[in-house]
């Protein structure tokens, strides 16, 4: 019987790509892949690949794009990385505090989307 193995690669979707490769690598400190294909910005992160695209469809309610789906990724510091977000004016959803998995806060890039970053390793 075919059955899913489990998450391959993970995207979200904005209009402006520019700005999503500027918050992604030079704020939160994502590596850019070496290559992107048209439309799209990836990012050199594993085991999970993580892109940034333009929309597939109309985004209607921009208010809450990724309600109801969590988005986490690992970090080596999730106070540290905070203390950055803070730094540039990043919208924190809730400041660190310790949880299931670590140490974990979550924020809100300029797209709309909650990010939860939680220290690993």
């Amino acid at each position: 019987m075919a059955h899913l193995i489990g998450p391959d690669f993970i995207s979200i979707q904005t209009q402006d790509l520019d700005a999503a490769r500027v918050f992604y690598s030079e704020v939160v400190g994502l590596k850019l892949a070496p290559h992107s294909p048209p439309g799209a910005v990836v990012f050199d992160t594993g085991p999970v690949s993580f892109a940034v695209r333009t929309p597939v469809a109309e985004l209607k309610n921009k208010e809450a794009l990724g309600e109801g789906v969590a988005l986490w990724f690992g970090c080596d510091d999730a106070d540290a990385l905070h203390e950055q977000l803070v730094a540039h004016g990043t919208p924190i959803v809730f400041p660190p505090k310790d949880g299931p998995f670590g140490r974990y806060f979550a924020f809100r890039d300029p797209f709309g989307y909650t990010i939860t970053a939680h220290t690993i390793g």
